[in-house]
């Protein structure tokens, strides 16, 4: 299938049409026209349709042999209005939004088939209506790729550092510098947004939970399974080899990581992918195995998600006004979260939370992965109209 992009998750893709519609403030939807039915097939993409400013829903029927991803777009520049993925033969979907006065088409891309655009229509008027969003080509989003894993690189050197004093601390019996370095460690390897989807098995070996295998399987290595051991007293003997070898996969995750590429679309997803991840596990405290140190680790995710959108900034400043809200939420949540460091450098953990407090920083970080999801589909990598 020749496509321009590819899809993160069907609500990435609804999301677009909430980030658009935000980008243009349009208001409620009064007084909504008729549908309009834009049905297609493998070589046309919908006929002339006609319609007045404001709130209107499309039906769009798919009468190709294969399935397809629709976009209704301008057609000068080819910035989306909105869109539909996975749009199945025999099948209709409506698209809604609020139509301003400009000029649009339907561009369809059928499975196996070249994209083709439908027959440019004017809406009339002088109305604003839902934006349009540019769409983000490859080769911008290649650059950053580029600078993140080169930022990856140098941060898993000074990771090593810090697992390499660990494995140290351990050999040596210094169980309780085991624990404050084991922190150290592990922060660092959360702020490494690239581990949730491009380390591949390293990460399953190096930050690994035990859901699988179970807290006393030998399969089980890696950051948890040394939290678990420092926090359950077994003795420096029983976890020195597991301290070795979280620092030998780190080692040999660097040099694997030199002949590695950073995925445009990776980049982009992990922008709400690390922050979903933390609400699911560090939260929820699934993921403490006895150091009551999730909160920390949420934090460490915070400033992952930081340096994604600091890649990104660039981008996200003209095509998403949702975006000092994603700002000021993460400002939100560090605040409530710096809270519960304790003088005595430890942290309460989240079983110990009262439940006002736990459900101010469960609401807070729910609001944040809301405000970061748009980001998914808003920075997907496309090819522009030119490059089809």
């Amino acid at each position: 299938m020749r496509t321009r992009r590819l899809f993160a998750t069907a609500a990435a893709s609804a999301a677009l049409a909430g980030a658009v519609t935000a980008c243009s403030g349009a208001p409620a939807q009064t007084n909504a026209q008729a549908d309009t039915v834009i049905a297609f097939n493998d070589a046309t993409c919908g006929a002339a349709w006609h319609a007045s400013p404001g709130w209107h829903t499309f039906e769009v029927e798919n009468q190709a042999t294969y399935g397809a991803e629709i976009d209704l777009i301008d057609p000068a520049n080819g910035a989306v209005y909105d869109e539909l993925e996975n749009t199945g033969p025999g099948t209709t979907v409506p698209m809604s939004l609020d139509l301003g006065s400009g000029k649009y088409a339907f561009l369809c891309e059928v499975q196996d088939y070249d994209p083709f655009t439908g027959p440019t229509v004017t809406v009339s008027g002088h109305a604003k209506g839902t934006a349009a969003i540019l769409p983000v080509s490859y080769n911008e989003l290649y650059p950053l790729a580029k600078d993140d894993h080169q930022e990856t690189a140098a941060r898993l050197q000074v990771l090593a550092k810090e697992t390499a004093a660990l494995a140290k601390d351990v050999s040596s019996g210094n169980l309780a510098r085991a624990k404050r370095d084991w922190l150290t460690a592990h922060l660092q390897y959360q702020t490494l947004g690239v581990a949730y989807s491009s380390f591949g098995n390293f990460d399953s070996e190096i930050d690994g939970r035990a859901d699988a295998t179970g807290v006393n399987s030998p399969q089980w290595t890696g950051f948890y399974r040394l939290e678990y051991g420092l926090w359950h007293g077994q003795t420096a003997s029983e976890l020195t080899p597991i301290a070795n070898t979280l620092n030998t996969n780190v080692q040999q995750l660097i040099t694997w990581w030199k002949t590695q590429e950073v995925e445009p679309l990776d980049l982009v997803l992990r922008t709400h992918e690390v922050m979903e991840n933390a609400l699911e596990f560090q939260l929820t405290g699934h993921d403490d195995y006895g150091s009551g140190t999730t909160l920390a680790t949420t934090l460490a995710n915070i400033t992952a998600t930081r340096y994604l959108l600091s890649l990104l900034r660039p981008l996200l400043v003209p095509r998403y006004a949702g975006l000092s809200s994603v700002y000021s939420g993460l400002d939100q949540l560090q605040a409530l979260l710096e809270k519960e460091h304790l003088p005595n450098g430890s942290w309460v953990p989240v079983s110990a939370l009262p439940a006002n407090t736990r459900e101010e920083i469960d609401a807070a970080c729910s609001q944040v992965v809301q405000d970061l999801s748009p980001i998914a589909s808003i920075a997907e990598p496309r090819n522009t109209l030119n490059e089809f």
